[in-house]
């Protein structure tokens, strides 16, 4: 019996920070890359205080965007499916982004909510993962987290609101943030990941295993590696000491500083603080030793689900 045809198709995330673009053939348990590509554009910048997207916002997106769409056509990928997240779920204007994105892309943004996003990330992340289950898995968006476990299949999820982008416009204003900001932001995350893990039995799992920028930069900070590599960070376990090691000095440093190390990506650096904060606490009070960095998430979860894998 010959094996399925692979199906080529199309997957957007948007989140709170960057949009990003899968172009891929799909055959069962099988994905392989045409395209990944990811911009940040910020979409959520301000939401948290204005409640709304803002036009200079929305104009970054869409330039990225109509890059996208071009990609997608010429790549002949057969089904397209764009999910939003945390900042287009929160903003009083949402419907603005949903025309915008209709116009330029030609498909209905679908705004999803963050257990339908943890459900997703779940299935980008595990399927060829070696590591015992069950897993929590959570991924580290700009406006939200979602923390989901299971082994074959998710069984528990939610999503809260803290994020690199939100964590660090609520708190940490100073370059680089003072020890107040440092400890209101740590109070606030700490008291919704208590909360997260409490609703998904998040300390009962074997394997930690964390999504999105935030982690995947972390884990080329604590290898040291010379440049970013997706195939070495890819799967690779990083010690809860080593997480605490680059939060410690990502906080401690400008952003000039941090624009100058060679694994970060310059839309990155003035979050990553947040983001690594967040990281280090997820594994503190989940009791978990080390963490699997994991480069497959949404996207790649929404890529089987269109290919009906």
């Amino acid at each position: 019996m010959s094996a399925a045809a692979p199906v080529r198709v199309a997957a957007i995330d948007c989140g709170t920070n960057a949009i990003r673009l899968l172009i891929a053939d799909v055959a069962g348990d099988r994905l392989t890359d045409v395209s990944r590509r990811m911009e940040i554009v910020r979409l959520g910048e301000g939401v948290d205080r204005t409640g709304m997207l803002s036009a200079a916002a929305l104009d970054r997106t869409r330039a990225a965007l109509a890059g996208y769409a071009t990609e997608i056509e010429e790549s002949g990928a057969v089904a397209v499916r764009m999910c939003a997240t945390s900042a287009s779920r929160d903003a009083s204007n949402a419907q603005d982004f949903r025309d915008m994105v209709r116009g330029v892309l030609g498909v209905e943004p679908e705004v999803i909510t963050g257990e339908e996003e943890a459900a997703l990330s779940f299935l980008g992340a595990v399927r060829g993962l070696r590591a015992p289950g069950p897993y929590l898995v959570f991924d580290l968006g700009g406006g939200s987290t979602e923390f989901v476990t299971g082994t074959d299949g998710v069984r528990q999820a939610i999503s809260v609101d803290i994020g690199c982008v939100r964590m660090t416009e609520r708190h940490l204003h100073g370059d680089p943030p003072t020890a107040a900001e440092l400890a209101a932001a740590e109070a606030d995350v700490t008291a919704a990941v208590d909360t997260a893990l409490a609703a998904v039995s998040g300390r009962d799992a074997r394997t930690l295993v964390g999504l999105a920028g935030t982690v995947t930069t972390v884990a080329a900070l604590a290898h040291d590696l010379p440049v970013y590599d997706s195939a070495r960070i890819h799967h690779s376990e990083i010690s809860r000491e080593a997480v605490g090691r680059v939060t410690a000095e990502l906080l401690g440093m400008t952003v000039e500083r941090r624009l100058a190390l060679p694994v970060m990506h310059a839309g990155r650096a003035d979050v990553i603080g947040a983001g690594a904060l967040i990281m280090r606490i997820i594994m503190e009070r989940s009791g978990h030793d080390s963490v699997i960095a994991s480069e497959h998430d949404i996207l790649d979860g929404i890529a089987f689900g269109l290919a009906g894998s």
